[in-house]
């Protein structure tokens, strides 16, 4: 149903009552603790205040590491489609955000028609039309002339510019605006958690390359080790004091060892093409090469429960599509009242392009347009209801993701705390194991034990150093994962402010 009436007081007093219908946002309570659990009776040796928060990779103090961070931001292909996804948001928000404003637009025509007799009185007669149309469902105004003679051909040129403007007096137009700019932001937030997954799935190979990489270096000096371990076996079986059995155990020993040692290829071989693609590069053609680990992981803070909220990105981003869904609700309200709509067209109309753009010819309109449904079955109902229910999922969805981040940091932070504790007790196994060793081989070759006393002294080192060396990767993978799920060195505050808030009417 339409109405068209004149402009007058009575139509500004009526749009400065516009107004923005639905809930105004506000954040829902997040269900956090006080504190962390596991932080409780212990305290870091550092102090926080020197992490850097921006590049948090900095605290491992590895260049080669560093390198291959900033490389993951420039070429990783998976964030590029996260950046192309931020670049779509933010198109839908200027395009959403135009609707604010007046739609201008400009035609023109030549036609040229022709017929039969005509039934027309032989002075003649012209008609003619001016269209003007607007955005948003408004439709603008039309001028007819036309011009015939007595049968002939004819030719009727037409230029006109017309404007139309939906007032959004219940702020349906806003609230989409709103909207849009929530989801944006939450594409800018999936982006920064993309790029922090990368960053910490990079630093978590990296470091587990680096434990092989250790790994095959024990086994190296363990194949050394054994090589004399056999010679001296060998030798006593030359001087008949040792039996052909101690040289196989040896032997066996030797070789299992060696085919161990080329066993750890197949995993670095696999951990560096996944480096690979994370930076972007074919794995044919990268390679690190063989270094060690280094010094142990550093201590990290963990902060309050509440800074998640803020550093957390996959929060910030549950958070933003709360904002959104929450505006969306207006927007379904705002279609239980009508659209009104300001419409004008002016333009020329006629027979002979020489007098086209005279007064004679010309010809103009304007007025107002009120568009509303008056029945529809619940359907406005139901799609109030649809909005409402979508909100409530993602504040469900928003406390769930601070629910899982609370347990992802109280996960690692136990990981961490149990493995310093056990990292201490296997330091005191491997030194007791390797003592060991060193007796056993020296009471072998004074002939006081047998050679299977070596080879399971041997075991028992061997297996403890690769144990302290899995403790080892244990920390440095949970330490990297503490800070994944403390979200690194992000901040909301770098959420794009640019986009801004809906422009607000001027009246």
């Amino acid at each position: 149903m339409r109405w068209r009436i004149g402009l007058g007081p009575g139509l500004i007093a009526f749009v400065l009552g516009g107004c923005m219908l639905g809930p105004d946002y506000e954040r829902p309570a997040a269900p956090l603790s006080a504190e962390f659990k596991e932080q409780a009776g212990w305290k870091l040796a550092e102090p926080s205040d020197s992490v850097d928060r921006g590049s948090w990779w900095a605290v491992f103090d590895d260049p080669l590491l560093d390198a291959l961070m900033r490389q993951v931001v420039v070429s990783n292909q998976s964030l590029k489609a996260s950046e192309a996804a931020v670049r779509q948001a933010r198109a839908i928000v200027d395009a959403a955000r135009s609707g604010l404003f007046p739609t201008i637009s400009l035609d023109g025509s030549v036609r040229r028609s022709g017929g039969g007799s005509s039934s027309s009185s032989s002075g003649g007669s012209s008609t003619g039309t001016i269209n003007s149309s607007g955005s948003s469902g408004s439709t603008g105004s039309t001028t007819t002339f036309s011009s015939s003679g007595s049968g002939g051909d004819q030719t009727t040129y037409r230029a006109s510019l017309g404007a139309a403007w939906d007032l959004d007096v219940w702020g349906k137009i806003r609230r989409t605006v709103e909207s849009d700019v929530a989801s944006a932001q939450a594409s800018a937030a999936d982006l920064a958690a993309a790029t922090l997954s990368a960053q910490a799935d990079l630093a978590s190979d990296y470091f587990q390359l680096r434990v092989l990489d250790e790994q095959k270096q024990l086994l190296d000096t363990s194949v050394a080790a054994y090589e004399r371990s056999l010679q001296i076996a060998q030798s006593q079986y030359n001087w008949g004091i040792a039996t052909r059995g101690d040289v196989a155990q040896a032997q066996t020993q030797l070789e299992t060892t060696r085919s161990d040692a080329i066993a750890v290829g197949v995993q670095r071989a696999q951990f560096e093409h996944a480096i690979a693609v994370l930076v972007g590069e074919p794995p044919a053609s990268f390679a690190l090469a063989p270094t060690p680990l280094g010094a142990p992981p550093p201590p990290l803070p963990a902060g309050l429960p509440s800074a998640l909220l803020e550093r957390r990105p996959d929060v910030a981003a549950a958070e933003r599509r709360m904002a959104s869904a929450n505006a969306l609700i207006g927007v379904a309200e705002a279609a239980y009242f009508p659209d009104i709509t300001i419409s004008a067209s002016w333009g020329f109309a006629a027979t002979g392009i020489g007098s086209l753009f005279t007064a004679a010819n010309e010809a103009w309109s304007v007025g107002i347009a009120l568009a509303q449904t008056v029945l529809d079955a619940g359907a406005r109902r139901a799609q109030v209801e649809q909005s409402r229910a979508a909100y409530d999922q993602t504040v469900a969805t928003y406390r769930q993701t601070v629910l899982t981040s609370l347990q992802e940091v109280e996960d690692q932070l136990a990981a961490l705390r149990i493995l310093q504790q056990q990292a201490v007790v296997q330091q005191r196994a491997v030194a007791a194991a390797q003592d060991s060793e060193r007796l056993q081989l020296s009471q072998y070759k004074a002939g006081t034990v047998a050679y299977t006393n070596v080879v399971t002294a041997q075991q028992a080192s061997l297996t403890n150093q690769q144990t302290a060396l899995t403790i080892q990767q244990n920390r440095f993978v949970a330490t990297v994962e503490l800070i994944r799920a403390l979200g690194g060195g992000w901040s909301s505050a770098e959420l794009p402010q640019e986009i801004g808030s809906p422009i607000p009417r001027p009246f």
